[in-house]
């Protein structure tokens, strides 16, 4: 059976404990929620860090201590940084990459959110890109809009990234890209014509995670994405108790598809990532 990714996305920049009291904030609730997370089968742990008042954050105090904790109680599991938007002044958006986390996330492009305009000028994705090359970490495009497929391309024709990253494709945001199937098979098509060598998953936001990875899984994947910034709930009456409880979920779907999870060291093959320290 083929191995399978699962990524779990543990606080996001969204979500506030009085929407789930389980969503981990500071550093030591995330750490913990990233263990509970990697024993059910997560390999890839996807991070944001969040100030006392549970706005976004950029401190590299903060990343750092994150890293640090998930490096010693997850023994080799991805670590992924955001350099995501959302309530962080841009120029601060890279200023934990010199930390060299594994991975971290670009968007490549701008698009509406519900009550903003999520800006990524070419200037500022380029500046992540390169930052990102210089410190041996792996890009995984997030892709809001097809023009982001292109624009990644570019970053490919100008050398500031290979042509094997890995792809995620979020569906379900307002204003964005729709949890549409169709679309996702749009996508899929555009992503083979332009990166034929990148690896692929997709996440659904709020009550479409659990569609979308169904539909990511029925064509064959490399990865899934779950956790409470996508989603807080397992049913509308009901709040997930954890990151874990939703990796659960994950890894149970997988099974049903007749594929397997991943281990952190298939993951990091599949990703081309390199261990945490290793030299770049």
């Amino acid at each position: 059976m083929n191995p399978v990714i699962i990524a779990v996305a543990i606080t996001g920049s969204v979500p506030r404990k009085a929407d789930n009291p389980a969503l981990p904030v500071n550093p030591s609730e995330q750490i913990e929620s990233a263990h509970e997370a990697y024993e059910a089968g997560a390999s890839l742990v996807h991070i944001h860090v969040r100030n006392h008042d549970e706005s976004p954050s950029s401190s590299p105090e903060k990343f750092a201590e994150v890293q640090d904790g998930i490096v010693k109680y997850c023994p080799g599991m991805i670590v992924q940084f955001s350099t995501g938007g959302r309530g962080r002044d841009p120029g601060l958006r890279g200023s934990a990459l010199y930390l060299k986390p594994d991975m971290a996330s670009l968007s490549t492009g701008s698009v509406n959110f519900p009550n903003i305009v999520y800006e990524n000028h070419t200037t500022l994705v380029n500046d992540l890109a390169s930052r990102m090359k210089h410190n041996a970490i792996r890009p995984e495009i997030e892709i809001f809009d097809l023009s982001h497929l292109h624009s990644a391309r570019r970053l490919v024709e100008t050398g500031l990234m290979d042509d094997r990253p890995h792809v995620q494709f979020v569906m379900g945001v307002e204003n964005a890209l729709p949890a549409d199937e169709h679309l996702l098979d749009l996508l899929l098509g555009e992503l083979r014509r332009l990166l034929p060598k990148a690896t692929w998953t997709a996440a659904g936001i709020g009550r479409h995670q659990a569609a979308v990875m169904e539909w990511a899984l029925l064509r064959e994947a490399d990865a899934v994405r779950t956790g409470l910034e996508d989603n807080i709930r397992i049913t509308r009456e009901r709040l997930a108790r954890s990151n874990a409880e939703l990796v659960e979920i994950a890894a149970d779907t997988i099974s049903r598809h007749r594929r397997r999870v991943a281990s952190c060291a298939e993951a990091r093959a599949m990703l081309s990532a390199p261990q945490h320290g290793d030299a770049a």
